[in-house]
C-alpha cells in the first residue's frame, strides 16, 4: 500500500509565502523556499506563532504548536499545512 504525500498547489504556496512575508515584514524576493526564518530573517517566536495563527484562519485548519519546530522555512510550512489539510 502506498501512501500519498499531501501537496499544495502553486496558488496555495503563493498565499503561504505572502502570509510569511507580510508577518516577517519582508519582500517576496527576500524569502526563498529554504531560507530559515529565525537565522536568516530574524523571526522571533511571537512572529512564528502569528504565522501559525494566520495559516489556521486562512486555510481553515488546526495546527498544533508542536508543529512550530518544523516551520523553520517555507518548505516546512508547506508540509505542515498540506498535512493538516489532508486530515
Amino acid at each position: 500500500m502506498t501512501t500519498t504525500v499531501p501537496t499544495l498547489d502553486d496558488s496555495q504556496k503563493a498565499e503561504i509565502r505572502d502570509i510569511v512575508c507580510d508577518i516577517l515584514e519582508l519582500e517576496l524576493d527576500e524569502v526563498s523556499e529554504t531560507s530559515r526564518f529565525k537565522e536568516e530573517h530574524d523571526a522571533d517566536s511571537l512572529r512564528t506563532i502569528e504565522i501559525l495563527a494566520s495559516l489556521e484562519r486562512t486555510f481553515g485548519i488546526s495546527l498544533k504548536q508542536s508543529e512550530l519546530s518544523r516551520m523553520v522555512n517555507l518548505v516546512g510550512v508547506y508540509a505542515v499545512v498540506a498535512e493538516a489539510k489532508a486530515q
